[in-house]
């Protein structure tokens, strides 16, 4: 197909592994229909097997520099260490190519600062990539809220269950870590697993941008033995006074998708961002739809078509995520839940932690918009609150 061939997008993938394997098998979804090129990898490991035959006869380098010297990509997909997302993105950018960026974007507000700035000083486009943020769902909530089909607003909650065992934690030397050799990582519950949920909701909220939020509160605990929280809740008040409370765990009793509910006077929406549900329940209605959600590279590949057509997720679009990510960091460490409150279950790289009556207190947070000290959690401290625009703690807290 030589005409195919002409139009493809060129693109390049940075880190294989992981949520690398997920961007192999989009790419070779969108390969099949011609839309894109995969023409390297860069990776310091080698590929196995699987990865090989996902990639097909692509170059693998160890040196980003040297790969876009090669290839001349027109998109660089970075699904790296949180860690390292700023300077490789600023790489990329800077040999001219446009940036796919996996979420969180970066580890520090300071970071994302620097990201923006360099992106922008190169006129490089780049999409982050908060998949939730593609779907129609979401368009299908703030028509519904702004139909005034559930009353007045008045928060919106997340619900948030998961399960995440050794092998998770052992997946790599960043994984469940604060920092790394003094460099911010910050990689809990809250930040990466369940970034969607926060990201999303505060998409929902319309409340993306600088300057959109009053204050966060957050509560930061650990039933594993890690650095990171992987149970924690937070509460934002947006600068428009609505309220959004996000709990969640990774150490559940029964994992179950993530909702957010947007609460009304009149009533109730219901989404479960990684399915594109959304149920309205009021004035005797009960029904749910099903909403489609675009691909970010897709999407990304469109606009460099046409700049004119703007992005789904441009950096700008997870500035207050950002802020949110901040107050994590900037929090104390995780308390400990302690042992009473914990059980172990399964065994070697399956082993994990389950707190009793979590699930729970995970739906309570998000239906009352509390939070676990104020739900009376025996284990639960008062939060940490953070005003954006206040001075960040140091590098490396």
């Amino acid at each position: 197909m030589p005409e195919q061939s002409r139009t493809a997008g060129r693109v390049v993938l940075v880190g294989a592994h992981g949520h690398g394997r997920w961007h192999l098998q989009n790419l070779r979804r969108l390969a099949a229909a011609g839309e894109v090129r995969l023409v390297g990898i860069c990776d310091p490991r080698p590929l196995d097997d699987e990865l090989r035959a996902l990639a097909g006869d692509v170059p693998v380098a160890a040196s980003l520099d040297e790969l876009l010297a090669a290839t001349s990509p027109d998109v660089t997909i970075i699904c790296t260490p949180i860690h390292t997302h700023t300077d490789l993105a600023l790489t990329a950018a800077r040999a001219g190519s446009a940036v796919l960026l996996e979420k969180p974007p970066t580890p520090t507000l300071a970071e994302f600062d620097r990201l923006v700035e360099g992106i922008e000083s190169t006129g490089a486009a780049c999409q982050i990539g908060f998949q939730s943020l593609g779907s129609a769902a979401i368009g299908r909530v703030r028509s519904l809220v702004e139909g005034g089909a559930i009353g007045t607003v008045r928060g919106i909650g997340g619900a948030c269950a998961w399960v995440r065992d050794a092998s998770y934690y052992g997946r790599a030397s960043w994984a469940g870590r604060r920092s790394v050799d003094g460099v911010p990582v910050v990689d809990g519950a809250l930040t990466n697993p369940f970034a969607h949920a926060v990201a999303t909701a505060l998409a929902l909220a319309g409340a993306t941008g600088a300057g959109s939020l009053e204050s966060i509160e957050v509560e930061l605990y650990r039933a594993n033995p890690i650095e990171a929280d992987d149970t924690s809740c937070l509460r934002i008040r947006t600068a428009d006074g609505l309220v959004v409370t996000i709990a969640a765990t990774l150490a559940a009793e029964h994992p179950r998708d993530p909702v957010l509910v947007v609460h009304g006077s009149t009533g109730r929406i219901t989404l479960s961002y990684k399915t594109g549900e959304v149920r309205l329940q009021a004035g005797g209605v009960d029904e749910t739809t099903t909403h489609d959600a675009a691909d970010l590279l897709e999407d990304l590949l469109a606009h460099l078509q046409d700049r004119t057509r703007p992005l789904l997720v441009p950096p700008a679009a997870t500035r207050s995520f950002m802020e949110v990510v901040e107050a994590v960091r900037c929090a104390p460490d995780p308390a400990e839940v302690p042992a009473a409150h914990r059980r172990a279950e399964g065994e070697g790289t399956t082993a994990h932690q389950v707190v009793p009556g979590i699930d729970a207190l995970v739906d309570r947070a998000a239906e009352e918009l509390r939070l676990f000290s104020e739900l009376g959690a025996p284990w639960a401290t008062a939060p940490a609150v953070r005003r954006p625009g206040a001075a960040p703690s140091p590098v490396g807290h």
